[in-house]
């Protein structure tokens, strides 16, 4: 399981966002030296190790690669935005995904300061995950709380206020 991790600067982010394309990248090498059957390469992708941890030198399915890679890019590419909108608070912890060890996916070092949620989707409102997390954060205490999501029909890092509630900015980024 991944450990926190903190980022305190872009260039800490940068260095994260490096670790997550290069194991995008084995796993391209992969799939370009695959030939043969189509299904047995959908097959291998789903059910085989063939991928490999976007931050960990450890297998995985593709398939659980690209949804582990799609909650750290958004993590980390919140965490960006985050050091731009509050500089002063010594950095975040990012503890994305389901096996979390953070009652949220990013809380800054500065404890009750600014708390996140994160989340990549094909559209924001997909699943009602924008829902439950602006309902997570709603009782929560953070002077600043934030959900962040990454979508093709969103590019790019904007303030996203028509989706906002109960005091929480919601924002869509990019790598």
């Amino acid at each position: 399981m991944t450990k926190d991790i903190v980022i305190r600067t872009e260039i800490e982010a940068d260095e994260l966002m490096a670790m997550v394309r290069a194991s995008a990248a084995r796993s391209q090498e992969w799939v370009a030296a695959h030939s043969g059957d189509p299904l047995d390469l959908l097959r291998q992708m789903k059910f085989d190790p063939v991928g490999f941890h976007p931050l960990e030198d450890r297998p995985l399915n593709l398939i659980e690669q690209i949804n582990q890679t799609w909650t750290f890019a958004v993590a980390i590419a919140a965490a960006r935005q985050l050091l731009a909108l509050h500089p002063d608070v010594g950095g975040f912890r990012l503890a994305p995904g389901a096996h979390a060890s953070l009652e949220l996916d990013i809380m800054s070092q500065k404890a009750g300061y600014v708390g996140a949620e994160t989340f990549a989707a094909v559209n924001p409102r997909n699943n009602g995950k924008l829902v439950a997390d602006l309902t997570k954060l709603a009782g929560r205490m953070e002077r600043h709380r934030y959900v962040f999501f990454m979508s093709p029909l969103f590019p790019g890092n904007q303030r996203q206020p028509q989706f906002e509630r109960h005091g929480i900015e919601v924002w869509s980024v990019d790598f």
